[in-house]
This record gives structure tokens, C-alpha cells and sequence, in this order.
């Protein structure tokens, strides 16, 4: 059997938060989906932009059920607008990749990515806590990880807030990456004390 699809990740269809709904993605999000793979600030620390034409033939071939249907893939959502801000993704990473804590890999994985004009908000933070919080309520404790490169200070400063802990670094995609992890549980939302 395949680990990575008996190793279950989040169900849920949609997570909201204060300003937040997390839902799947729907024909309207194209447009800032693309914008997402084509910005070069979004992508500095990921390659850098993909040609226009080719991600908007990728949406062509695959329409947005490239996307839509995978469990734990979620398009970060304005609450009361339904605006689309950004993308969350708790998945697992593949075992073929670098960047694990066991040997077997195949660990959850969280990733974000928002619209430069929505950075600084606090909305991926948000967004992310909600999910985690959720994946921690349906899924049995484990490890959970980030992969980030090292120059990318804001997402490696996103990652600490949440509570993920340094692990070590490796060099993939001609850079320098850190691993962060922080255990699930310790996302379980606390019941206020009397």
C-alpha cells in the first residue's frame, strides 16, 4: 500500500475564523491563483515566477479540481467578501523529497502562500492556527512540519509564532533550507480556566 494515501490528513470542507473562511476553491480563485505563481515577490523564495502562459495553460488542462478536490487544500477566503487572499495546505510531504524527521517521511507539511498586498495583517498566523487547530481536533498526534528556505526570514518568523521549532537546515533547489516542526497536539484549542 502507498503511505502516502493510508496516512489520512484534514477532512474538513471549511474552517472560518474572525475574518477567515478556509474553503475549497472554486472557479472564481483562477485569477489569484495565477497571481499567486506568477507574482515575484510572492515567489522569491520558491524559484521565482512561473511564466504566465504556463500556469494559465495548467488551469486550462486541469481546470481548478487540480486543486479543489485534494483533501487539506484550502484558498484563504475574506470572510464577508469571499475575496480570495491566499492558499493553506496541510498535506504530506513526500518521502522522496529532503526535510524529514523520520525515515519513513510522509509527516504532515503545512504551507502558505498569500497575495503581497495581504502580507503584514497577521492573516496568514490566523489562517494557519485555525487549520492546525482543526487538524489537531480530528487527526491522532504527530509531528508537523515546515519547510522553508532560510532566506525567507518571513515565513521562518511565521513559523516560530505558530510554535514551530527549528530542526536543522539542508541545501535543496540551490538554496538553504530549515525544517521546523511542532508536534499537533499542541495546537488543541484550550478550554478558557473558571
Amino acid at each position: 500500500m502507498d503511505l502516502m494515501n493510508a496516512l489520512p490528513t484534514l477532512s474538513a470542507t471549511e474552517i472560518a475564523t474572525d475574518r477567515l473562511r478556509l474553503r475549497k476553491a472554486h472557479d472564481a480563485d483562477i485569477d489569484g491563483l495565477i497571481e499567486l505563481q506568477t507574482d515575484p515577490q510572492v515567489r522569491a523564495h520558491l524559484g521565482g515566477p512561473r511564466p504566465r502562459t504556463a500556469v494559465e495553460q495548467y488551469f486550462d488542462a486541469n481546470g481548478i479540481s487540480a486543486i479543489a478536490g485534494k483533501a487539506g487544500t484550502y484558498v484563504i477566503a475574506d470572510k464577508e467578501t469571499d475575496r480570495f487572499i491566499g492558499t493553506l495546505v496541510l498535506d504530506r510531504r513526500c518521502a522522496d523529497l529532503p526535510g524529514h524527521i523520520t525515515e519513513e517521511g510522509g509527516e504532515l507539511e503545512l504551507a502558505y502562500l498569500l497575495r503581497h498586498g495581504c502580507w503584514g495583517a497577521g492573516l496568514a498566523f490566523e489562517a494557519a492556527t485555525a487549520m492546525l487547530r482543526a487538524a489537531a481536533d480530528e487527526l491522532p498526534d504527530q509531528p508537523v512540519l515546515v519547510v522553508t528556505q532560510t532566506a525567507n526570514e518571513r515565513s521562518l518568523k511565521l513559523a516560530a509564532r505558530l510554535g514551530f521549532q527549528h530542526m536543522s537546515t539542508f541545501e535543496a533547489y540551490d538554496a538553504e533550507q530549515t525544517l521546523a516542526v511542532a508536534e499537533l497536539h499542541s495546537f488543541k484549542a484550550r478550554s478558557p480556566v473558571s
